[in-house]
């Protein structure tokens, strides 16, 4: 049985979507053309197309965790897998993820299948590199906003090599939740950037690269993800507020 048959992912074509996607329980497809999917929960406030990190995909603890907080605050999680992921999963062996531009319109090609689906604004965002072309999609084309956890700003080690120059031309709300102690971007490093001031900082206490904290710290992961979760969808809640007042008041 393969990876996703075996984690009761089922076939589906895109128009059949229409009709699936309206339940709050969790429910698992293989898109054809497009690839997996776990789409969880009601669009009360809004939906969000989220992706993986480089290294694991969204059936990881880390993600499932961080969509199932948000699907619990009223935000529709629709987590993907990207191609590179897929083969990854079915064959047990690490492969390195494609030129980010190829993974970006692997995205696109998601946002434009799910944006037609429901009324409700559909937000970006992702883990890590998922943040990372999340952001990416976003600086060339209006979407609801962005939410990325655990943002890339350099490899490890390499903070020379930065990878910020396109978060400027992000018009739409972002937020950017980051672990403090993240080797990809700590807080001393990222506050000295000088990043927009459109992008929403949230700091996770004493968090790793994965919202790990020390054991001194006396918090746990669990919390800090269920934190940013709660965090992201406040921050998702506000701005369609915010929108909403302002369509009222220009009707």
């Amino acid at each position: 049985m393969s990876y996703y048959a075996n984690h009761t992912f089922r076939c589906m074509t895109p128009k059949a979507l229409v009709e699936q996607a309206t339940s709050p329980a969790i429910q698992r497809f293989i898109v054809d053309g497009y690839g997996p999917v776990s789409v969880s929960g009601i669009p009360k406030i809004g939906r969000i197309v989220l992706a993986h990190g480089a290294g694991a995909g969204h059936l990881s603890d880390f993600m499932r965790q961080f969509a199932a907080t948000l699907s619990s605050q009223g935000l529709q999680v629709w987590a993907i897998d990207f191609p590179y992921m897929q083969q990854m999963n079915e064959q047990g062996k690490r492969r390195p993820p494609p030129p980010v531009k190829k993974t970006v319109a692997h995205f696109a090609n998601w946002y434009d299948l799910i944006a037609p689906l429901d009324k409700s604004p559909l937000w970006v965002g992702g883990k890590s590199m998922g943040g990372r072309v999340a952001s990416l999609f976003a600086s060339e084309r209006r979407c609801g906003g962005v939410v990325a956890a655990g943002y890339p700003f350099h490899p490890p080690k390499k903070p020379e090599s930065l990878r910020t120059e396109h978060l400027s031309a992000i018009v739409d709300p972002t937020l950017i939740l980051q672990g403090e102690r993240d080797p990809f971007g700590t807080r001393a490093e990222v506050l000295s950037y000088g990043l927009p001031s459109s992008i929403r900082l949230q700091w996770l206490t004493d968090g790793d690269h994965d919202f790990k904290p020390r054991r001194a710290s006396g918090i746990n992961q669990q919390v800090l993800i269920d934190e940013a979760a709660i965090v992201a969808a406040s921050f998702v809640r506000a701005h369609q507020a915010v929108a909403a007042g302002t369509l009222c008041t220009r009707v």
